[in-house]
């Protein structure tokens, strides 16, 4: 794997060597001081260009940063939403996963939308300012990734968008939909366990730490009870198991709910918990009675 002195020093190098690049920024992962290092970081490139149009009527100039296991251009795809006409005119990203290991996400953004549009977020580097537009450009910080504090409306909103979709659950199993009923728990159900996790920390850390992607720095900010049993929440396919993730789940749920709802002065929906809940053993026993 190509060390990454010489992975960013090829970045500078095209930049340089093409008039029409005018900035290079480095985000993501890298550009974070307190982003833990490793050889499968992804290397988050920016270049601000002139003349996009020109470097997308012929993709072959990417060649040069290496010879390609795959490449993706997500904004020349038609699998993903958003993929219209003018979006694609803004800005064109290209995926780079080279045979050495090395992966380079490379985001080509016109100059013309710099002043108005752009806002590289938090965790941005400036490598390169041709024409010194940002000559007081500021030192990255996780400022923009911290764990942000509820509002009651967005706590109690999440709330009822668990307890209700967790119902989807109990109908796909009755039905024998196993398929649904994953879908359902690691999706919908699944995203507001995670926010009520997110927002637990967040109180126990006075919001300065970021959650991460999919709860990465997850593990490090809880106790190990909690930790072994929010992993015990990822079920296989068995009717069983997803019944008894799904409960763990709720537990674990109401249990956080109550606190941060205590910790804020917030108003905690108890009935609709109760409900639910009793709603949900009362489908779990329809399903065991129809399968015997």
């Amino acid at each position: 794997m190509r060390s990454e002195k010489e992975i960013m020093s090829l970045i500078l190098t095209v930049a340089i060597s093409n008039e029409r690049i005018r900035m290079v920024l480095l985000n993501g992962s890298r550009a974070n001081p307190n982003a833990a290092k490793d050889i499968f970081q992804d290397y988050d490139i920016i270049y601000i260009v002139r003349d996009i149009k020109a470097f997308k009527a012929d993709h072959s100039w990417i060649d040069i940063f290496g010879k390609r296991l795959i490449l993706q251009m997500p904004d020349d795809m038609v699998m993903f939403d958003g993929n219209d006409d003018k979006n694609k005119n803004e800005t064109f990203a290209y995926l780079m996963l080279f045979e050495d290991g090395s992966r380079i996400d490379l985001t080509l953004y016109p100059i013309e939308k710099i002043t108005t549009q752009f806002n590289p977020g938090s965790l941005c580097v400036l490598l390169l300012d041709k024409d010194n537009l940002f000559p007081d450009f500021p030192l990255p910080a996780d400022k923009d990734y911290l764990i942000k504090k509820p509002g009651e409306k967005e706590f109690s909103d999440c709330c009822n968008e668990f307890w209700w979709v967790s119902t989807y659950i109990a109908k796909g199993l009755w039905r024998g939909d196993i398929t649904y009923a994953k879908d359902i728990l690691e999706n919908p159900v699944r995203k507001m366990f995670m926010k009520m996790i997110e927002w637990h920390i967040g109180a126990a850390t006075m919001f300065t730490i970021s959650f991460g992607k999919s709860g990465k720095n997850m593990r490090d900010n809880i106790d190990q009870a909690l930790w072994n049993k929010i992993l015990t929440t990822y079920p296989d396919a068995e009717p069983g198991n997803i019944w008894n993730s799904l409960f763990i789940m709720t537990d674990i749920f109401r249990e956080l709910a109550v606190e941060i709802a205590d910790n804020f002065q917030f108003k905690y929906n108890s009935v609709e918990d109760k409900n639910i809940v009793e709603y949900l053993k009362k489908v779990m026993d329809l399903a065991k009675q129809k399968n015997t």
